[in-house]
């Protein structure tokens, strides 16, 4: 079959550069996951799903929200999300992916120009590639840069609305966007600021709300749920007139099966744990300021330490995998990111600070990688 040899040869091609991916069992110390606050297994998260099972609460939906698949699980969170955020309305879907998409291929109108941080994530364009809009990058957390492109489709007649597409936190970076800044050019061009707050939520911001709670911008944002909340979802949050316009015209919303109910709960849970416990995001700070000194200390290639995300770039294909496969035989979790996820020659190891991990574990992974890097030298 003519597809299968073309697929083979594709995928011998990947082997061959050291690009093919797989799958791997879970295995030694989380350096790799997202669960920052450590809840994803926690007896909180246990006890909120026995409670939510005990009360009724169903596994499945069912159906799409607009069918019978909508429970007063999914809008409870909705409403707390809401308040939690500061956000007039907010929308649960299955995901942050399938929310970026939402956002972008149904919110900006053909008049309207997405003005997008170029390293702003995959989804984010996934959504973009079904907009209408007129798409336009800006260089990675340069906000002179998105003055000038906007000024630029400005001279060339464009009128329509503004959407600024950034994160606040880089999923591969680990740095932070100049949100301040941004938040100024969004209130010079009447824009809307977009902020995916991803690796933000449940680290940054008082009690976890992320690092666009208190801009002053017209702002709408993405909160995963998979991530520092420890569930899985995803919550948009901003004007009730955004949130009801997506119900109303987001496919990707109007044709997936809802979230389950008892994922909602869960959430719910999550979001009330950050508010009582401030020792989550104490935590979590403790972790990483640690986990920065010790990687200055040692002088790793750390491209950037403003997070719980620490990516030490090597380089090579070859060299980040053999070191990512060194380090999970000695027992830590580290995983190698390759391009087309990173730029061509900045395969890197995504060193991800999370909660499952020790002060001691972080000195342990930092001085092993350090002994790597010299006996590979």
């Amino acid at each position: 079959m003519k597809a299968v040899n073309r697929l083979e040869s594709m995928l011998d091609a990947l082997q061959a550069r050291h690009r093919r991916r797989a799958l791997i069992p879970t295995q030694g110390l989380d350096f790799a996951s997202n669960d920052y606050l450590g809840l994803a297994g926690s007896q909180v998260l246990q006890r909120a799903a026995h409670d939510a099972l005990s009360r009724g609460v169903p596994v499945g939906s069912g159906g799409s929200r607009l069918l019978r698949g909508n429970h007063p699980e999914h809008e409870a969170l909705e409403r707390e999300a809401a308040a939690f955020f500061g956000a007039e309305a907010a929308l649960f879907m299955g995901g942050g992916f399938q929310a970026n998409q939402a956002i972008f291929s149904t919110l900006p109108a053909a008049e309207d120009l997405v003005l997008y941080d170029a390293l702003v994530h995959a989804s984010a364009h996934e959504g973009m590639r079904s907009s209408r809009a007129d798409l336009r990058a800006f260089r990675h957390n340069d906000v002179a840069d998105a003055r000038n492109v906007l000024r630029d489709w400005q001279s060339t007649g464009g009128s329509g609305q503004v959407w600024i597409a950034v994160e606040s936190v880089y999923s591969m970076e680990g740095d932070l966007a100049p949100l301040e800044d941004l938040s100024v050019l969004a209130r010079e061009a009447d824009a809307v600021l977009v902020v995916d707050e991803a690796h933000a939520t449940g680290v940054f911001g008082e009690r976890g709300r992320g690092l666009a709670h208190d801009l002053n911008a017209d702002l709408l944002t993405l909160h995963t749920c998979g991530k520092g909340l420890g569930v899985s979802g995803g919550l948009i949050c901003g004007p009730r007139v955004m949130i009801d316009t997506l119900i109303n015209r987001a496919r990707p919303f109007i044709f997936a099966t809802a979230p389950s109910p008892l994922n909602a709960s869960l959430v719910r849970a999550a979001l009330r744990e950050l508010a009582k416990d401030v020792s989550l995001v104490e935590g979590a700070h403790e972790r990483m300021r640690h986990a920065h000194d010790t990687a200055r200390e040692l002088g790793l290639p750390a491209a950037a330490l403003n997070s719980q995300i620490i990516p030490v770039v090597l380089g090579d294909d070859e060299r980040t995998m053999a070191m990512a496969a060194t380090l999970q035989q000695q027992g830590f979790d580290v995983r190698g990111i390759r391009p087309p996820t990173v730029p061509k020659g900045t395969s890197r190891l995504r060193v991800s600070i999370t909660g499952n991990v020790t002060l001691q574990d972080i000195s342990t992974l930092f001085s092993t990688i350090a002994i790597c890097q010299s006996e590979a030298a």
